[in-house]
């Protein structure tokens, strides 16, 4: 099964389409989810039900680019983007995608590797 991002707004207004038998039939499917059916669920997902959560703190645009003393100018470049959308995602108006959160991550946690990569980039 595809997994498909909607906003909240737009599960409301798919919510909102449901006649009063389908609200009713997905009502009563939610009800009727135990926690064993949960639990199947997350195994078959390839998670472990008893496993502590894990909470990663995120790597915030903003931090980074402080972090190496670069202007948002000058990291939109290194990064190759926008100087709007690096501003979008240090004021949170965008999600970042999950291909620029880890490369964030690894520009935070390798520094000196990430730029000489990024940087050797630019001057090929």
């Amino acid at each position: 099964m595809a997994l498909t991002r909607m906003t909240l707004a737009e599960i409301k207004a798919h919510a909102d389409r449901r006649t009063p038998a389908e609200q009713a039939e997905f009502r009563r499917r939610m009800d009727a989810t135990t926690e064993a059916d949960i639990r199947r669920h997350m195994i078959e997902d390839g998670e472990d039900p008893d496993a502590e959560p894990r909470f990663e703190r995120p790597v915030l645009p903003r931090e980074v680019r402080r972090k190496l003393g670069l202007t948002q100018t000058g990291f939109a470049a290194l990064l190759g983007i926008p100087v709007a959308t690096l501003r979008n995602w240090e004021q949170n108006r965008f999600a970042m995608e999950p291909a620029a959160r880890t490369l964030l991550k690894l520009i935070d946690r390798e520094p000196e590797a990430a730029l000489r990569a990024l940087r050797g980039a630019q001057a090929a």
